[in-house]
């Protein structure tokens, strides 16, 4: 918030304005979600708050160069709007999408942006939620009720990054910068840039400053799993010669891609040192026989364990062949004036660093949630399906998938949340909850995720804000796309799980 800004309270005279759902967040959920409420809960009143100034999410609080999608926008666009350009997008590219959907659905009058939530207050009496909160632009408070609460923020703090604290970074006589709050006078040009880390963000970053800086560095304690390819899509572009509808081409691309990665995601756990040879193998072509393969690019993990990052094109490689970029496999000892030294030794001077290390995990939104007074820990709640929380009322909450797009599940829970709604209308229900079964009382309570399965740094720091799971599929989210597209529309919801009133 600008500090020129003066918040003020809500006063008694000030209207509190009341909606059927109060979705949270104007990013890819969001915008789907209220065009799904518009389409299959005709009549429902609904608002969207947004905290930035705009929509988009995640494509507009990443302003690095480079940035862009690392899944392909036939599966990470929503199934009701067609995809017309390459497989991987530019955050540019993916704004004007949302845009689209925007404008061409009469959205825009159901978001308000620039409207930060403190808080959200479950009332059993009344069966609604109170949303307070501020807006940034004016610092006016303002208060909201609602009967269910869609929350699309995602799960991440989007006001900072995550980035270590190493010894000596004070001393640094240059600038330390986050991807996640790039600063917009950050000169590059002629300068030596060392970016930490390997992930999706360290993959973009390097070649897109590589031609403008005197030297990158890719500095990464373990080495990360690439998948290289055109970024293009043979059948997209042969169904587009012969002038196939685009709607049918969306369609037909996206199920041959949802095919192809059914098969290579199962492949990863029955047949997981095949795959990783094949992956490797791509890495080689790009950098020839004598680049040392086994130091810094090849995992200690099985593919899939953690996300596997895609390269277009393979420009990071590219990078490194042209000598305009490198890799480092090593761990930061500490930061000095003029750079970093390395537990090997070996220094790496640097005009800037670019911490790309992350972010921290953020179940809700840095909201303060109350049911009937009491304050909600999160972590004391139990998932269903990843979209419910025992003891939370009227609320469901958007967490996508790790190895296939994330809009393949909001699209999904979107349709659960307008069915449900629709049924509790039928049913005149005001109230609704999960509840453990009396079948489920001695069902084995775990971290949200199971770790041998997935395991991201940001996911083990944060485990603790998340919810726990059971062990039975009802009650976790299970990460498989492939089964919970046909799971998810046939959820009884009048199974005992669910409690109306």
């Amino acid at each position: 918030m600008p500090d020129s800004v003066t918040v003020t309270q809500p006063t008694a005279a000030q209207k509190v304005e009341h909606f059927d759902v109060l979705i949270v967040g104007a990013g890819i959920s969001g915008v789907g979600g209220a065009y799904h409420l518009t389409r299959q809960c005709p009549g429902t009143s609904f608002v969207v708050l947004e905290t930035q100034e705009s929509f988009g999410g995640t494509w507009l609080t990443h302003k690095y160069p480079g940035i862009r999608s690392d899944s392909d926008l036939f599966t990470f666009g929503y199934r009701f709007k067609p995809w017309t350009g390459a497989p991987i997008a530019t955050a540019e590219e993916i704004l004007r999408y949302m845009g689209e959907v925007i404008e061409e659905n009469d959205l825009a009058r159901h978001i308000r942006y620039r409207h930060g939530i403190s808080s959200a207050r479950w009332s059993g009496v009344d069966n609604r939620w109170t949303i307070e909160g501020t807006r940034a632009d004016t610092g006016e408070a303002f208060r909201m009720t609602a009967n269910f609460l869609w929350m699309c923020q995602g799960y991440y703090r989007h006001s900072e990054g995550y980035t270590p604290e190493w010894p000596g970074m004070a001393g640094f006589e240059g600038r330390i910068v986050h991807p996640q709050r790039w600063p917009e006078d950050l000169d590059y040009k002629g300068k030596k840039v060392v970016v930490i880390g390997s992930g999706a963000t360290a993959a973009t970053l390097v070649p897109a400053i590589a031609e403008d800086v005197a030297h990158v560095t890719m500095l990464q304690r373990s080495p990360t799993f690439f998948r290289a390819a055109r970024n293009a899509d043979d059948l997209a572009d042969t169904l587009r010669r012969l002038e196939v509808d685009d709607s049918w081409i969306h369609e037909i691309v996206r199920r041959k891609i949802l095919h192809d990665q059914d098969v290579f995601t199962r492949r990863s756990f029955e047949e997981p040192e095949k795959v990783k040879n094949e992956l490797l193998a791509g890495v080689r072509a790009h950098l020839g026989p004598d680049f040392d393969m086994a130091t810094h690019f090849t995992p200690s993990y099985r593919p899939w364990r953690q996300r596997i990052a895609f390269v277009p094109d393979g420009d990071l490689f590219k990078g490194i062949r042209s000598g305009k970029a490198s890799v480092v496999t090593d761990e930061i000892e500490r930061f000095t004036a003029t750079g970093i030294h390395l537990k090997s030794g070996q220094e790496l001077e640097a005009d800037i660093v670019v911490t790309a290390t992350g972010f921290h995990l953020n179940a809700l939104g840095d909201i303060a949630f109350e049911i009937d007074g009491k304050p909600l820990d999160f972590g004391d709640t139990v998932t269903y399906r990843g979209m419910m929380f025992t003891g939370v009322p009227n609320m469901a909450w958007v967490f996508g998938y790790f190895r296939a797009s994330w809009t393949l599940r909001s699209d999904l829970v979107a349709d659960f949340v307008c069915r449900l709604l629709n049924h509790m209308k039928a049913r005149q229900a005001r109230h609704v909850e999960v509840a453990l079964r009396p079948e489920d009382k001695d069902m084995p309570l775990l971290p949200w995720i199971d770790t041998e399965n997935f395991n991201p740094g940001y996911m083990l720091r944060g485990m603790h804000l998340l919810p726990k799971r059971g062990d039975k599929r009802e009650w976790s989210h299970t990460q498989d796309y492939w089964r919970e597209k046909n799971e998810l529309p046939a959820i009884d919801l009048d199974d005992k799980a669910f409690v109306y009133s």
